[in-house]
């Protein structure tokens, strides 16, 4: 929302304590999972990627998804490894059911959450290697790969991963956090965080 400069009101949805599995929520939502979009004409969307992908086609601002079809396909490749590869198995939900359904230890659940990281990091390195440019995962101005790229890296330095063997995927998280909107986007910035 901040990178397309769009005015929003914020809800916060605790996930620590099952939020997103109320019945209200559910009604917003099915997947049972954050974020979710409610727009002004009272349409409900759930899942980053289509939200991203609507508000490309129905907002002004930059493009998050580009129109060239070769540099689209890019973007979506690497937006794709995180947002299909790393995050599911590396969130909240299937944390908890490792440690509460599967008695997997802390040790064990921080390997499988190491392992994971590493394997999609290496991908989206190599990705960077052949295809990046820019002070961004593609070019010079911030896109989908992006916004998937930030809050992976945020969630593997939170969980104690060495990730320097992954100098292209830190450079690019380097340069975004330095930059207003994804500054706006930080967990610690919003006003339901807890530490």
């Amino acid at each position: 929302m901040a990178l397309k400069g769009l005015d929003y009101e914020y809800h916060g949805v605790n996930i620590r304590v099952g939020e997103e599995r109320s019945e209200a929520y559910v009604e917003l939502n099915p997947s049972k999972v954050v974020p979710a979009l409610i727009d002004d004409n009272g349409l409900s969307l759930g899942q980053s990627m289509a939200i991203i992908q609507y508000l490309d086609d129905t907002q002004n601002g930059p493009r998050l998804i580009p129109s060239d079809p070769v540099l689209k396909a890019r973007v979506l490749e690497l937006s794709n490894v995180i947002a299909c590869d790393m995050h599911p198995v590396n969130n909240l939900r299937i944390l908890k059911y490792l440690s509460s359904e599967l008695a997997v230890s802390d040790e064990q659940k921080k390997d499988w959450y190491a392992h994971w990281v590493a394997e999609g990091f290496d991908a989206v390195e190599r990705l960077l290697e052949r295809h990046g440019s820019g002070a961004y995962c593609f070019g010079d101005e911030p896109n989908l790969a992006d916004c998937c790229l930030v809050p992976q890296v945020a969630n593997a330095l939170r969980m104690g991963c060495d990730l320097s063997s992954f100098p292209k995927v830190m450079a690019v998280y380097e340069h975004c956090q330095q930059q207003a909107a994804f500054q706006q986007a930080e967990p610690q910035r919003q006003p339901d965080f807890i530490n």
